[in-house]
């Protein structure tokens, strides 16, 4: 693998410490600008909501760009928005501050999957994915559960400055390291293949099973103490574990999704619905808790590599745009699967309820994923995979 790819790895872990990391910081920030728990949460479907928005014409504008250039400078305007988010003192600049740093963050993703397949090679694609999306499990591991560390003694604000001089870095090693591009020759852009049915059910996969992850994921911080009963000094290393099997499964799950594509998802997938129904269940046990916590880590980024790799095996025509719609998918389940689980905690079900969601989500998953497979099985001939005709994507 280039080591340009890992570069962008380590750009990747910058962006999703800030993307993620306020599933540590929520309380604090809640109390600090005098706003309730899902008010904060919806601090992070706000950066999703952003790249929601900014994922599909940010992809047609980066198709003329040199893709070195354009990811320095996505880095810089993220650098920029948390300082401004570090110095603001109201929750709306913040809100603003969230929104304009996904839009920074999606312009970033359109253009790094891009470069990081194109020099990865043809039948690398989910390996590739797998070293880029492999920064967000070390920001699991590492950034997110730092963020906590830092927010429970230096202030929430510390965690903004950190990811903004982590950026600044990042902007660095990117220009140094990226090889030159062309621009993408852009003609006229066909929407309708980007609407096949394998492509929707793709785009719809990614929505459901994020969804599922980052509703549990955003309010673990109030499942491990007011749930589990630990104190919270637990939660950043509650964190760290959740990090950790995410670093185990899209390690292992990089390595083998090119070869078995839909074997790794269909049992994923099943797994972690049962992983979620379980955690709500046993929850305040702190032992289980724990365990699962790591274990659900592990398989939601073990399929990881299938979900995002697999729209560009099917939409090798048009790999910027298909990268920009995953993207907008990916955040589509970031936005509901927080809000849903706000929704739940507001109703008075508790803080066990967004687990539920999470389960629930992963079953509708599942459906989505069987009436895919039965119409492929009944359209053989109609697919829009260019591979050759062995691949199983």
């Amino acid at each position: 693998m280039p080591f340009a790819v890992y570069v962008l790895g380590v750009a990747v872990f910058a962006i999703s410490t800030s993307e993620f990391m306020l599933s540590g910081l929520v309380p604090a920030i809640a109390t600090d600008l005098v706003v309730s728990i899902p008010d904060a949460g919806m601090l992070t479907s706000a950066f999703a909501i952003g790249m929601v928005v900014g994922g599909p014409p940010l992809a047609v504008l980066t198709m003329r760009w040199e893709r070195r250039r354009a990811l320095g400078a996505f880095l810089v305007v993220f650098a920029v928005v948390h300082v401004v988010g570090a110095l603001s003192s109201d929750y709306a600049v913040l809100m603003v501050t969230r929104v304009l740093g996904a839009l920074a963050c999606a312009g970033f993703w359109a253009v790094a999957a891009v470069a990081a397949i194109s020099m990865a090679g043809e039948n690398a694609k989910a390996r590739a994915m797998s070293v880029v999306v492999g920064g967000t499990t070390l920001a699991c591991v590492a950034g997110v559960p730092g963020g906590a560390f830092l927010g429970q003694h230096l202030g929430w604000r510390a965690a903004f400055w950190a990811v903004a001089v982590l950026s600044a870095l990042s902007v660095i090693a990117v220009l140094a390291t990226l090889p030159k591009s062309a621009p993408e020759p852009v003609g006229r852009i066909e929407l309708r293949p980007l609407f096949s049915k394998p492509l929707l059910v793709a785009y719809a996969l990614n929505a459901l099973v994020q969804g599922a992850t980052f509703c549990t994921f955003t309010y673990l911080a109030p499942l491990v103490t007011e749930v589990a009963g630990l104190g919270e000094g637990w939660v950043p290393g509650t964190l760290v574990l959740f990090g950790l099997g995410a670093f185990i499964g899209i390690t292992v799950g990089g390595r083998i999704a090119d070869a078995r594509p839909m074997t790794v998802l269909g049992a994923g997938m099943v797994a972690l619905a049962l992983g979620w129904a379980v955690l709500a269940l046993t929850a305040g046990n702190p032992v289980v808790a724990v365990g699962l916590v790591f274990l659900q880590g592990l398989l939601a980024f073990g399929i990881a590599p299938v979900l995002t790799s697999r729209v560009f095996y099917l939409a090798g025509f048009a790999p910027t745009l298909a990268g920009g719609f995953s993207t907008a998918a990916f955040n589509v389940g970031n936005t509901v699967g927080p809000w849903f689980g706000g929704l739940a905690i507001d109703a008075g079900l508790g803080f066990r309820a967004p687990v539920w969601v999470s389960a629930a989500m992963m079953i509708l998953a599942l459906g989505v994923f069987a009436l895919g497979r039965t119409k492929s099985t009944k359209k053989v001939r109609g697919g829009v995979d260019p591979r050759p005709a062995r691949s199983t994507h």
